[in-house]
Parts: C-alpha cells; structure tokens; sequence
C-alpha cells in the first residue's frame, strides 16, 4: 500500500532443467502414491510435475487452519503489507493478490474491459509472445491466472517450491509488461463475443442482465462483467493499456501467501513482483442503495420452466447483527436440504430440484438473494410460499432444534475450506476484503456458538421483509403477472 522501488527481475534465477526434472517427478509420484495411485517409471517426468502441482496441494497442511496456525502480517521492505501462513513441510507455494477496482472501473461503454484485459495478461508478455508464455508456463507446470470480479481484479499463482523463481519472473512479466499483440486482442474479443451471444439465449444470463438493469441501472454493478456484444465490439487496445494501469495499483493490492517460504523471503518477493506498479488509480465508485420495492418483474422468454431471482436489502458484512442473520439465512434457505424453503417448496410440494437464499456483501452495496426454477405452470405457486416462509419466519422465528442444527453445521464444515494452500490464500484475501482481523478464522466458530435464539429471532422481526421481497422472472410463467 506504499511506493515501490525497482528491482531487476534478473533477480529470479533460472532453476536446472535436470533438477527440475528430477525433483517434480519424484513429486508427482509422492502426490500420487498419497492417493493410493501406484504409477510406473514410464510416465515422462513433466507429466509427472504436472501432477504433482493439481494433486500435492490437497496435502499442503495435514491439518485444517486452527488456532495453532498462525496467520502473520508483516511489511515488505517497500511497505507493502501482506499476510503469511508459513507451511514447510510441503514445497508448494500460493500467492493471491486482490486490487481494488474490476468491473467497477469499466466505462459503461465498454463493459468487459477489466475482463478482457485480464485473459489478456496470459496472451504474452516481455519478449514472449502467446504460444511462448503458455509454453514457460507449462515447463515450470505453473498455474497463473487473472479474472476480474464486480470489486476487485485477482491475481493467482500456484508453484512448485523449486520453480518459484521461474513462476515469479514470469508473473511479474504478464503483471508489468504485457504486450496487448492484435492478434490475441482479436482471438480473445472473440472469445468473449460468443459468450455474449450465448447469454442472449441462456435464461440465467437474460435475469441477471434484467435484475441488473432494474435495480442498478446507472451504476458498474448495472453492467454486465464480462461486457456485450456493443461494448465488447468498441474496446481498443488503447483501453486495455488503461485498464491495465488503472487496475494493478500497488496502492490498492492485498496481498495472501501460503506455502514454503518465510516472511523474510516472500517481503522480497513481493517487491520484485509489483515493483514499477503504480502506487495510485483513478477513484472508486461510491456506496449504492438499490431502491427494492416488493412485486413481480417478469421477462418473457420461450422456454418450459422458469427461472427465479428474488432479492430484498442485506446487511453489512460489519454489522453487529451479522451473524444472527447469518444463522437465520442458513435455516431459512441456506442450509441445502435442512433448509425451510427446501422443505417447502422441494420436499412438501414438488415445485423444484432446488430453492436457495444467500447474503450478497459487495463493497458497496449488501442484498439478500435467492432462486428457484421450476415449471412454468407452477412459478406463482413457488413465489407465493417463499412469500409465506419469509412472512413466517419474520412472525414466528425459529426454533431450538433448528438453531442447534444450524450452528452444528456451520461450526462444523468451516475447518473443511481450508485444505489446500491456494483456498488458504483466497481466504487470506476474503479476510482483508471484508475488514477482518487476522484472528478471525480462530473466532469464527465462536460468533457463531454466540448466537442466541433471541438474537435470530429479533433480526428475523427486523432484517426479513416480505413486503419489500422483489421477484425477477424469465420464462413463460402461468397465472402470474408483473406488479403482484
């Protein structure tokens, strides 16, 4: 979150080639042999280093993140802030970084751009062209990849303890130098274009472009991330080039490592990486508050079932209110099978294979959403006994057995979501996203076990609003009409 300073990416040795070798086999096969996978002296030894990165995660810590793993802060020595979980018993490395910016920086006129750019990044840099980054990429078997999300642009890597120096060298050339070529402009725009195509045809893509355009016109989140055929059509490789500059700003990186390397070593390497970023970018949008009014918004579409949004305001991810909401919304439709709209409307009823509800906290702005689909003939028949669910949860609350069921299970799958180093590094992300301290993994089960009835059902009298409940709609519905 401070300046850098240069430093040569000569910095990064290339490693021995029959070293390389020799050593990812020897991985591939120990991944392997953990799976009960037996494999003869044949299978080439890049195959096997291939392996050895997809399998040898999944081994990276024997044990889930608990409180005695320690998730370090510390400073690079230009001040860039990053967080740490040393593990060395396996030589696998995970870095992620989150800038903030993505899809909230594109031009509404070109939608797509913070998207485009970022499948660009791996399309060649440096002195590599396309068919060359790919191929140094697959030499040292490294996973690089770049996405950009409603707030944020990403940056991953995954490496082999070995290779870090390669795999670096490399990111920092597509994070600094990326070469924009025509060519793969064109192959990439294209790309793009016939996902856009298909979204005019595919019913989830048409309802989250109308509940975009209902509830967001106007703002970023209005427009669709991945960009139109219009807006995908009109970026030029001068609006890459700003996006790219716009986007990795140092200023606004946070930073996630997970692996075999120590404070001292990643500080160095995260300056090598972003040195020459820029320290500063162009102002973020501002807070929005969707103006959700309850009713019906139904777009027609050819098809024999419907699909279903519904929406109403969240709460922020800061609350002190968070987590009675959050135990509500799992008993009330985020809890898969458990859940009160699965038992009413899949399991009483028929209507759907599947009915859900989620807390959606973005930076700017916090809903409560859900979905269903079913057949056309019974889409009133859905709507109207989530109506009646939110209505008789906001009355009448829950339960005991349903609030112990629900703190069970939430207390009892976290630990599971940290099994690998790459999910330990994006949670490492989530975390700063979200405001939290680094503690927070070793607290979390606690704010949950707080939980008191009374705290769900107060937050169920106040959060839930069946009034204000908003249903988008795409399909043929029968018996239902828009405004009821």
């Amino acid at each position: 979150m401070i300046g850098q300073t240069a430093i040569r990416t000569a910095a990064f040795p290339a490693p021995n080639a029959a070293s390389k070798l020799a050593t990812g086999a020897r991985l591939g096969r120990r991944a392997l042999a953990g799976l009960g996978i037996r494999v003869g002296a044949r299978l080439k030894p890049a195959l096997l280093r291939i392996l050895a990165l997809a399998l040898a995660p999944a081994f990276a810590l024997a044990q889930p993140l608990d409180a005695a793993t320690e998730i370090a802060v510390h400073r690079s020595p230009d001040g860039h802030e990053f967080w740490l979980v040393e593990e060395r018993t396996i030589p696998i490395l995970s870095l992620e970084i989150s800038f903030k910016g993505g899809a909230a920086l594109d031009p509404a006129d070109r939608a797509g751009l913070a998207s485009m750019m970022a499948a660009l990044l791996r399309e060649g840099a440096g002195t590599r062209d396309a068919v060359a980054f790919t191929q140094a990429r697959e030499e040292i078997a490294a996973r690089i990849s770049f996405s950009a999300g409603r707030d944020a642009f990403y940056v991953a890597a995954t490496m082999l303890s070995e290779n870090r120096a390669a795999t670096m060298a490399l990111l920092r050339d597509a994070m600094v130098a990326p070469r924009f070529d025509d060519a793969a402009i064109e192959r990439i725009r294209q790309q793009f274009l016939s996902g856009a195509r298909g979204d005019v045809t595919n019913p989830n893509a048409i309802l989250g472009r109308v509940y975009r355009e209902t509830l967001l016109a106007g703002d970023p989140y209005g427009q669709a991330t991945d960009g139109t055929e219009a807006t995908l059509a009109s970026i030029t490789r001068a609006d890459l080039v700003a996006s790219h500059r716009n986007q990795l700003v140092t200023g606004r990186a946070r930073i996630g490592i997970v692996g075999d390397i120590a404070a001292e070593e990643a500080g160095l390497m995260i300056d090598r990486l972003l040195a020459g970023l820029p320290a500063e970018g162009p102002p973020l949008p501002g807070p929005v508050a969707p103006a959700i009014t309850g009713g019906v918004t139904i777009e027609a579409f050819d098809t024999p079932q419907s699909v279903v949004l519904f929406v109403q305001p969240g709460i922020d991810r800061s609350d002190p209110d968070f987590f009675p909401v959050f135990v509500l919304n799992h008993i009330l439709g985020g809890g898969g099978f458990s859940s009160r709209l699965t038992t009413e409307v899949r399991e009483k009823r028929g209507l759907t294979y599947g009915v859900y509800a989620y807390l959606a906290n973005y930076d700017r702005m916090n809903l409560w959403m859900g979905g269903v689909s079913t057949v056309n003939a019974r889409v009133a028949e859905s709507i109207e006994v989530i109506r009646q669910e939110w209505r008789r949860m906001q009355t009448f609350g829950v339960t005991e057995e349903e609030l112990a069921n629900a703190k069970r299970y939430l207390t009892g799958a976290y630990p599971l979501r940290f099994d690998t180093n790459s999910k330990i590094a994006g949670i490492l992300i989530g975390l700063q996203e979200d405001g939290q301290a680094p503690s927070y993994p070793q607290i979390r089960n606690d704010l949950v076990d707080a939980v008191t009835l009374e705290d769900v059902n107060r937050v169920a009298r106040e959060r839930l609003d069946p009034e204000a409940l908003r249903f988008f709609v795409v399909g043929k519905p029968e018996g239902l009409s828009p405004g009821n």
